[in-house]
């Protein structure tokens, strides 16, 4: 049955039996199985593939195979934008593009460069038992809220404690539900309708994906280990996967967040921000009222301008790199770079630091 909900997916976006999806995920990831062929054999639509994502390459294999539906991943969509610009950009008939993990300053930029693209980001797990889409086309949302879906999937944000790594409780030892526009993190509800299956022979990992006596003592929700927001209007918006956000004087410090102010910067091609701890204490120097390194001022720039209140500071340790690692779906790797930390015993690429000597 959920197989067949996860297939269906593409007829919700809009996709016709007339189409032509081409699709360069691996097959062994559930989006690319599950939503780009297993989408097509649901329609009965033409499916294009391709052995391995090329970005010089993919608008010349949507022009020679007639491709009018795109799947994508986020990274995929900013691989594209990162290609020199061509006269024959437009020059193209895709009109939809299905995906997930799409960043705001990548969908603005993409639309620009490529034309009137419909995009339908979703958001999901392959395990989770509920997920969202956003059908309205906003810029940045992952979804939006209706009585429908709650009805169907009751989910809630609660508050989360980055330092501690677990949800805030009250004094009857329940959740609690975040307000609107506050970062919450996302946990629905297991029922009949919305099952947890778990992982095959692992107890044990099941059981940490499940959250108990949420809002009232005695229920079980799905632990999606991800922290969203949505605002008064309804629309979704992912900001963080928890053990990412980073703590920083007091407040939580989303690492998309930081990224995207970041990826505003024409020369940085890729940014990756995850927090970890510096030895000692670096404190900020008298005139630097944000705690950002002064090699580091044109790089945040951008985000002061947007802000009136004092942004969230970039850790004071970058580390350039030559290419990110990534897993096969285009996600960049964070364990072994906060494995790594402040240490340059352990780190080769080059490691700057903070120095008002």
């Amino acid at each position: 049955t959920k197989l067949m909900m996860v297939a269906n997916l593409g007829r919700l976006c809009g996709l016709r039996p007339d189409d032509v999806i081409y699709t360069t995920l691996p097959l062994y990831h559930s989006a690319g199985l599950l939503i780009g062929v297993g989408g097509c054999f649901e329609l009965g639509a033409t499916c294009v593939l391709r052995a391995k994502f090329s970005a010089s390459q993919f608008w010349n294999d949507c022009r020679r195979y007639n491709v009018t539906v795109i799947q994508y991943v986020g990274e995929l969509m900013r691989y594209l934008c990162n290609t020199p610009k061509r006269p024959d950009d437009r020059e193209h008939g895709v009109r939809l593009a299905v995906g997930n993990g799409l960043r705001a300053e990548v969908w603005q930029e993409f639309l620009q460069r490529f034309g009137p693209v419909a995009i339908w980001e979703f958001y999901g797990a392959t395990e989770g038992n509920a997920g969202f889409i956003n059908y309205t086309g906003k810029i940045g949302a992952v979804g939006r809220v209706n009585v429908f879906l709650r009805s169907f999937a009751p989910y809630e944000l609660i508050e989360y404690n980055v330092e501690q790594n677990e949800p805030v409780r009250d004094e009857r030892g329940l959740c609690v539900p975040v307000r609107p526009g506050n970062t919450g993190l996302l946990v629905i509800k297991i029922t009949k309708n919305t099952p947890f299956h778990g992982y095959v022979g692992d107890a044990q990992k099941t059981e940490k994906k499940i959250l108990r006596d949420v809002l009232v003592k005695g229920d079980a929700y799905f632990d999606s280990g991800d922290l969203l927001m949505i605002d008064r209007e309804g629309f979704v918006y992912f900001q963080d996967r928890v053990g990412d956000t980073f703590r920083w004087k007091g407040e939580n410090v989303a690492t998309t967040e930081v990224e995207a102010a970041l990826a505003t910067v024409n020369f940085i091609q890729e940014v990756n921000v995850y927090g970890v701890s510096v030895p000692g204490d670096v404190p900020p120097s008298s005139n630097d009222t944000f705690g950002v390194p002064p090699c580091q001022y044109h790089l945040w720039a951008p985000r002061c301008h947007r802000h009136p209140s004092p942004p969230a500071p970039v850790t004071p340790s970058p580390r350039p790199q030559d290419a990110l690692e990534v897993t096969g779906t285009f996600k960049q790797r964070k364990t072994q770079l906060v494995r790594d930390g402040f240490d340059p015993d352990a780190i080769a690429d080059p490691l700057f630091f903070r120095d008002d000597n």
